[in-house]
């Protein structure tokens, strides 16, 4: 399960056709996706909540932190924003719920350290 994580990271880091073919392989067509700052719902929320914090945050690039645990259908672990090669300015933990297929179905994210 450790491979979704990184085509999840992989997905947060990609633009444009790399990352509508991420989406499409990856992600249930109806995925959830609940954090402290957003709501969505299928493949277009999922688009629309990635540009908007590359748009935030230009040039940062996503990282695991730590380990992943996993059993059943889910998994859990930290991941870092920041400078690539830099330590993370933010980190947060995300659960992935998946789907009988081993997509993406459901996301629920929580934000550990976030700059003023």
């Amino acid at each position: 399960m450790k491979g979704i994580v990184q085509q999840y990271l992989a997905t947060w880091n990609a633009t444009g056709d790399e990352r509508a073919t991420l989406i499409s392989a990856h992600w249930s067509p109806e995925v959830t996706y609940t954090d402290p700052l957003a709501e969505v719902s299928g493949h277009e929320g999922i688009a629309a909540v990635v540009d908007g914090v590359q748009a935030r945050f230009p040039g940062f690039v996503f990282t695991q932190v730590g380990e992943v645990d996993a059993h059943h259908h889910q998994v859990r672990f930290r991941w870092g924003l920041g400078p690539e090669g830099a330590e993370p300015l933010v980190i947060g933990f995300d659960v992935l719920v998946l789907d009988e297929s081993g997509r993406i179905q459901d996301v629920r994210g929580f934000l550990d350290r976030v700059p003023a």
